[in-house]
Formats: C-alpha cells, sequence, structure tokens
C-alpha cells in the first residue's frame, strides 16, 4: 500500500505548561484547532511525544500511547514525582517542553503500539536526542489494519519532520545508523522470537531455582541477527519478568570489540537501562572479570561476538579462558558465537574445548541455532556464491540476482572508490566504504616514520587506514563524531577499514579490497599469510596441551575474508590486487 492510498495524519503540536489552567483547557484548545477532527485526537487513540529540550541543544524525550490523551496527561504531570523516568526529562530542560499528539481516523490499539515502538526506536537512535524515556514497548504480531503501518508511518514522520527538521531527522540517516541497526526495539523474526522466549524461560528457571553456571550458546553466521536477538533480550530482562514479585534483574552485556562495545554503551545509556556505574554494566569481558566473582554474582551475562573472547592470557587479563571465567560469575550466561568470525591466536577455540561447552548447552536444551541471513539483501544463488567464495575458496558462475542484489569486479582501486564514493552520496547508500584485508602495515600506537598516515597503498592509489584521518582533528571535531561508529563518521569514506572497525556491523554497499594474501591459483582461492600484516593471526599459538604449537594464520585470514564479504546489504564491490584472481572474478561475475 503506497502513502497515497490513506489518510493523512491529524499532528497536534502546543507548548506544555506544567499546571491546571494549562491541563485543563487543552481539550478545548484541540477543539479549536481541530473542530472537524477533534475526536480523532479526545476519543480514538493516539500516541503522544512529549519533548524536553535541554541545556546543550539536545533532546530528553517521552514516547507513549493512550486511548484517553487528557487523563494521560494528568496522570503523567500528577505522577511527576514518583516517575523516575519523567522526572529526569524535567532535571535539564531549557524552557516550555513541547507536546505532540498524533491520530489517525485508522488507529486502534495494536496500531498504535506499533506507531510508538517505531517512533521511540527512531527516537533513541537519532544524534539530537540525549534520552528517550517509554514504559516496556510491545510490538505487535498480526493485526487490522497492519498492512496500513508502513504508509500511515511514513506519513507521521514526514509531519513531524515539517514542525521540527531539528530534531525529527530523515529516515534514511536514522536507518543509517548503527545504534538502530542494534536497536533493542526491532521487530523480531520467528527465529528470534522462539530463541528469546527460550533464553527468558531459562533466566527465570534458574533465579527461581537459585542455579548457576547455565549456558545458553546461540550459534550463527554473519548477518544472521544475533546483535538484535541480543540487545533485545538484554532488554527484555532488564525490563524486568512478567511476575510481580520478582526481583530486579542484574543483567551485564559484554563484547571484546570496541565499536560494538560502544555502540551498546550508548543504546544502554540512551534507554537508561542501568542502575549503578554504566561501565560496570557494558563493558570488555575483562573488566567484568575482574569486577565480578562467586560471591558478586550478576543474574545474566550476554555475551556479543563471543567468538572474540580470549582463550589464553594476554595483558590484564591472566586466566586461561574467559567464558569459563564469566560461567562463574553469572547463573546464566548467554552467549552469540560465529566460528567463522575467530581472527587471532589468542581467540582459537581447540575443538574439543569448544565442543565442550557447546555439549553443556546442549544437555539443558540450551542451544540455539540461527541461519537464516537477515543482512545481505540476495536471492539464495548470491547467498551461496558467497558461501563458496568465503568458507570453500572457491569461485562460481555468479548470475544476476533477481532481487537486485549488486555484486562487481573492478580493475583498479581509484575505480572502487569512485564507485563507493558515489554511493556514499546518496542518502539511501550514505553508509558505504571501503574495507580490506589486512595485507598493510598499520600501528595504532604509533606514526609511521616517513608518512603521515598509515596507508593502503596500491600502485599511485593510497589511502589511510581506519581511525587516522582523526588524529588531525581538533576536540570540537572529535566530539562531534565520538559517538559515531566508524563508518558513519563522515570522514571515513576517505579511509580504509578493516574488521577491527566492521566486525559485527552493516554497510549499505561494501567495497572490499582483496590484499596480497588472497590469491588464485590451481583453480581456487590461496591464503598467503606472508603477505598479511596482521600479527595476531600469524603469530603461533600453544595448545591446551601445553606443548603443541600449532599456526592457524591461513584460517584466520579465511575468516577475515569472510567478515568483509559480507558487510554490503545491497551489494558488494570487489578489487583484487592479485591479477590471476582479479581476471577469475572478471571472467565469473556476469
Amino acid at each position: 500500500m503506497t502513502n497515497s492510498n490513506v489518510k493523512d495524519p491529524i499532528i497536534y503540536q502546543t507548548l506544555e505548561e506544567s499546571n491546571n489552567s494549562f491541563l485543563n483547557s487543552l481539550s478545548s484548545n484541540i477543539s479549536d484547532v481541530y473542530p472537524d477532527d477533534k475526536n480523532i485526537l479526545l476519543s480514538y487513540p493516539t500516541v503522544y511525544i512529549h519533548d524536553f529540550k535541554n541545556i546543550n541543544g539536545k533532546h530528553n524525550v517521552y514516547v507513549g500511547e493512550t486511548n484517553n490523551i487528557i487523563s494521560r496527561t494528568k496522570e503523567h504531570y500528577n505522577a511527576s514525582k514518583n516517575d523516575k523516568a519523567w522526572q529526569r526529562c524535567f532535571e535539564t530542560y531549557d524552557g516550555n517542553p513541547s507536546l505532540y499528539i498524533i491520530g489517525h481516523a485508522h488507529f486502534n490499539k495494536s496500531l498504535t503500539l506499533d506507531i510508538e515502538n517505531r517512533i521511540l526506536n527512531y527516537m533513541y537512535a537519532m544524534d539530537t536526542v540525549n534520552m528517550a524515556y517509554n514504559s516496556r514497548p510491545n510490538p505487535q504480531s498480526n493485526y487490522y489494519p497492519d498492512e496500513e503501518l508502513e504508509p500511515i508511518f511514513n506519513k507521521i514522520w514526514n509531519k513531524l519532520r515539517r514542525l521540527d527538521k531539528d530534531l525529527f531527522l530523515s529516515q534514511s540517516r536514522i536507518k543509517e545508523s548503527a545504534i538502530y541497526k542494534a536497536s533493542p526495539l526491532h521487530k523480531l523474526t520467528h527465529d528470534q522470537e522462539h530463541a528469546q522466549e527460550k533464553i527468558v524461560s531459562r533466566v527465570a528457571s534458574a533465579i527461581k531455582n537459585n542455579k548457576t553456571n547455565q549456558l545458553v550458546f546461540v550459534e550463527g553466521g554473519a548477518g544472521t541477527g544475533k546483535t538484535v536477538l541480543t540487545s533485545s533480550t538484554f532488554y527484555e530482562l532488564v525490563q524486568g519478568l512478567e511476575d510481580e514479585n520478582a526481583e530486579p534483574i542484574k543483567c551485564c552485556l559484554l563484547v571484546n570489540h570496541d565499536e560494538q562495545h560502544d555502540v551498546y554503551k550508548e543504546i544502554v545509556r540512551k534507554l537508561n537501562l542501568f542502575d549503578g556505574q554504566l561501565d560496570d554494566i557494558v563493558c570488555k569481558p575483562t573488566h567484568f572479570i575482574n569486577k565480578y566473582s562467586k560471591d558478586n554474582m550478576v543474574d545474566v551475562a550476554f555475551v556479543d561476538e563471543a567468538h572474540l573472547l580470549l582463550t589464553q592470557g594476554r595483558m590484564a587479563y591472566t586466566g586461561k579462558n574467559q567464558l569459563a571465567d564469566i560461567m562463574e560469575r553469572a547463573r546464566v550466561t548467554v552467549v552469540m558465537f560465529d566460528r567463522f568470525q575467530v581472527l587471532a591466536s589468542e581467540e582459537y577455540w581447540e575443538p574439543e574445548i569448544l565442543d565442550r561447552f557447546i555439549s553443556i548447552a546442549k544437555k539443558d536444551n540450551n542451544y540455539i541455532e540461527l541461519s537464516k541471513q537477515l543482512r545481505v539483501v540476495a536471492d539464495d544463488n548470491t547467498i551461496e556464491w558467497l558461501d563458496k567464495f568465503t568458507k570453500d575458496l572457491v569461485i562460481e558462475d555468479l548470475l544476476p540476482d533477481s532481487k537486485g542484489y549488486e555484486v562487481k569486479t573492478v580493475d583498479t582501486p581509484e575505480d572502487l572508490y569512485k564507485l563507493i564514493s558515489n554511493k556514499a552520496n546518496y542518502k539511501d547508500s550514505n553508509l558505504s566504504r571501503i574495507v580490506a584485508t589486512y595485507d598493510w602495515e598499520y600501528n595504532i600506537d604509533n606514526r609511521p616514520e616517513k608518512e603521515k598516515y598509515w596507508e593502503v597503498k596500491i600502485g599511485d592509489f593510497h589511502k589511510p587506514w581506519n581511525r587516522e584521518l582523526q588524529k588531525d582533528m581538533d576536540r570540537k571535531q572529535k566530539n562531534r563524531i565520538k559517538n559515531l561508529a566508524w563508518a558513519e563518521q563522515p570522514q571515513t569514506i576517505d579511509e580504509i577499514g578493516s574488521t577491527y572497525t566492521i566486525q559485527g556491523f552493516d554497510l549499505s554497499y561494501a567495497g572490499v579490497i582483496l590484499g596480497p594474501s588472497i590469491k588464485f591459483r590451481n583453480g581456487k582461492i590461496e591464503i598467503d599469510p606472508d603477505c598479511s600484516c596482521s600479527g595476531k593471526a600469524k603469530k603461533n599459538r600453544t595448545l591446551s596441551d601445553g606443548v603443541t604449537v600449532m599456526n592457524y594464520a591461513k584460517e584466520f585470514i579465511q575468516n577475515e575474508l569472510r567478515i568483509l564479504m559480507t558487510r554490503g546489504v545491497y551489494g558488494l564491490y570487489i578489487y583484487a590486487c592479485d591479477d590471476a584472481l582479479r581476471e577469475e572474478l572478471n571472467r565469473r561475475i556476469k
């Protein structure tokens, strides 16, 4: 259904005053502005937004839905002393807050709940919003008229943008943000819902029966929805179990990845999902292990990107296996794992040890597998081609994608840069960036001796590695980008990303440079570790017997290849440094 086939929404905007005069005149004021449609706002279900602009120019917002906007507004003001969320909205606001009341002739309870949830999802993902408040969201399943949700919401958002473009950002800009993509407020797929129900059930049982060392093991490939499942289930449990007598659940969210850690931290802060120190709730595994103990245990530890957990001591971590140590400090540990994304020797999982943990989960029926590809918008043939390329190291003929997913190979890195830059100029594909295998030197702690930046150099083509350009920024410029993921920062269109900045994230279009470590020989792709600059991947690993020393560089670089090749949502552009590989790609991609 298109926008033109549905009626326009009605939005009433007014400045609020927390006094009886404002509350008593609200109904008559609405009737004066909308004499013919007043019942849609006063008698039908509505969605509302209270906007409190603070002294720093950011907004605290409270989003809700109600069957009686007048009574609900009075309830908010009368309960302001007891409602912590409502109180926080008042703490730093500057001037009178604004109230937006949104109505539509087709609104019913289910439709308003979905509209409320979508608005909240947008609001907290916007960099114009400091905090977003709401009671527990309740996304709906099938209802009449759910086919009108999209066109009605689009009209609502467009109208809100006309009222305040500085607050209500464009939908394309919101949807490109890493916070939105990792949102706990997305409607889950059937598989994700089933997984969430199982996790919540296991947590409730563990708490009720005072169990510890419970493990829920969720395994899935890149783009199968592990991050959204993590954030959504964390949010569900932090909000509390349905049992009114249940104690608050203490949850921690762990991830051993700088970019993803910052995204989760911002999500939890903006939705006010923490009590105490935020750094103790969203943290790195080593911090969690040092902070908590068997005598100071949390109820649930969520571990996203669990394949990045350390399986041997390194720097501040002195243990032998972070997952084992985390399980000792939580009643229930929930891990999201992809064995094809391990990148370093200190993260290597010996098959016997990994199988032991999986067996613990399976014994209690706590093993969950996610298989549906949710990131790459491509047909089955293209998904299979990507799997063959990255898992089997085989290049097959690639036919045109029936869904329009675009795969191209280019002859020069300059051509790749032009393609990606062009895509990044459009609002619907702004989050398009170039990434590369780690085949050029880079050291985050030092400047190169003779050059200004650590760079990817191919002939006359050269671009800085990720995070290089921000070194020359002043404090104001750095503050402007500090809460943005690497790919969202505007200057990164002129940088080259790596697995260290892009793992776990989406790109609209991914331009992938396959460096000298990826070759084509004897009819297959070959991995050449000698051409890689990844010291962590090439480092030898002493196994658990203390004697056997192995090198898994080829396996780790292949995993790096898969991570980079599965970033693009709508398309993948490839430049291969190896002549034979480039020729084979040109021959195979139709």
